[in-house]
């Protein structure tokens, strides 16, 4: 019974880093067309369902943002990415290599990044505030934050301190995180080695031409099957069947979000079947916000049905089965409008109409 029990909890425990395991990165200025540092989150979460709001301070001194939240999150108490009026941005990668996670509190990391985009400024301001917070936070997290001086930094956090490791710090210019920390236990812990590996392969030939933008993370990154433990991208053979198996995307993605200067570039639901469509504070494209009867993005619900179409096998492990026909289908033709989403928008950031595409809708 003892050895039954120790199966089933860590098999649970498997399931669990499968749903939450998401690959992030940030990259200085330096290395982008525009000069601008960016912040990437690739999410994976056990909650298929999100979509983006607005939320307006409350409270004098405090700051407006925009954000990603779970869809039935009506309160908009948890973020997941956003970006605020002060031009400070901040997303999460869980992190399974810190100080055993043994406390009753925890899952704080959305109000964590709540608190963040109402209140802080600069990257030092989010060391202050976690500074100030109450113990234990109830977080095991890489928390990645940039600002609108060009500083960024992630910090390495569990329920009573942080490791801070600063842009400005590091060798290439750029730093990434999946899900265990530089601070924690490497050698036997922590998750999302080969995705860190994945994306860090991506992003080589961007950093050393300093092209590394926006469409290099969702549409690249984002949309990729490259396997760097196998050394091959597993869709670029002829194979009608591939399994879902440390990918940047997986079964898991729910969104790509790159925050670049006043936007929040924003891919909902699983990357390779959406495209990115841009936000602003004073702009969120309709398709993204919350329907007020489902509490869930029009443009996600149509993602989600074309995830289950790539997935179409139901029983048994038919979760890590993907079709690779329809999935390059979906993904080339998404690239496609994310492109044109990208072109149409650059130099237009003004105005209220970008004229954008819409794929499948």
């Amino acid at each position: 019974m003892k050895e039954t029990r120790t199966f089933i909890s860590a098999f649970f425990m498997l399931c669990c880093v499968a749903a939450i395991a998401c690959t992030s990165a940030i990259v200085g200025g330096h290395l982008t067309p525009d000069g601008r540092p960016l912040l990437w989150k690739h999410r994976d979460t056990g909650t298929e369902h999100n979509f983006v709001a607005r939320v307006k301070s409350a409270i004098p001194g405090d700051a407006d943002y925009v954000a990603l939240f779970n869809a039935g999150d009506s309160l908009l108490r948890e973020a997941w990415t956003g970006i605020n009026s002060n031009g400070f941005a901040i997303m999460n990668t869980a992190s399974y290599n810190l100080v055993p996670d043994t406390a009753s509190y925890r899952d704080m990391e959305g109000f964590v990044m709540s608190q963040a985009l109402k209140r802080c400024r600069s990257v030092d301001d989010f060391a202050s505030l976690l500074d100030s917070l109450p113990k234990p936070l109830g977080v095991q997290a890489n928390f990645g934050v940039i600002d609108a001086q060009g500083n960024g930094a992630y910090f390495e956090t569990d329920d009573y301190g942080y490791v801070r490791f600063d842009l400005a710090d590091a060798p290439e210019g750029y730093m990434i995180r999946t899900n265990y920390s530089c601070s924690g236990d490497t050698l036997s812990c922590g998750y999302g080695y080969i995705r860190l590996r994945n994306a860090y392969d991506l992003l080589q030939p961007h950093v050393k031409d300093s092209t590394v933008s926006p469409e290099v993370l969702t549409e690249e990154l984002s949309k990729s099957f490259y396997h760097s433990l196998i050394g091959r991208d597993m869709l670029k053979g002829s194979d009608m069947w591939i399994i879902d198996q440390d990918f940047i995307p997986r079964y898991s993605s729910s969104a790509s979000v790159v925050t670049d200067g006043e936007v929040m570039w924003t891919v909902i639901g699983y990357p390779p079947c959406s495209y990115a469509l841009p936000v602003t504070l004073e702009s969120i494209p309709a398709s993204l916000a919350a329907d007020p009867v489902t509490g869930r993005s029009a443009l996600c619900d149509t993602v989600v049905a074309r995830k289950h179409e790539v997935f179409p096998i139901k029983r048994g492990s038919g979760q890590h089965y993907i079709d690779a026909v329809r999935l390059k289908t979906y993904r080339d033709s998404c690239r496609n409008v994310s492109l044109r989403n990208y072109n149409v928008c650059r130099g237009r950031l003004s105005r209220s109409d970008f004229g954008l595409g819409r794929g499948h809708d």
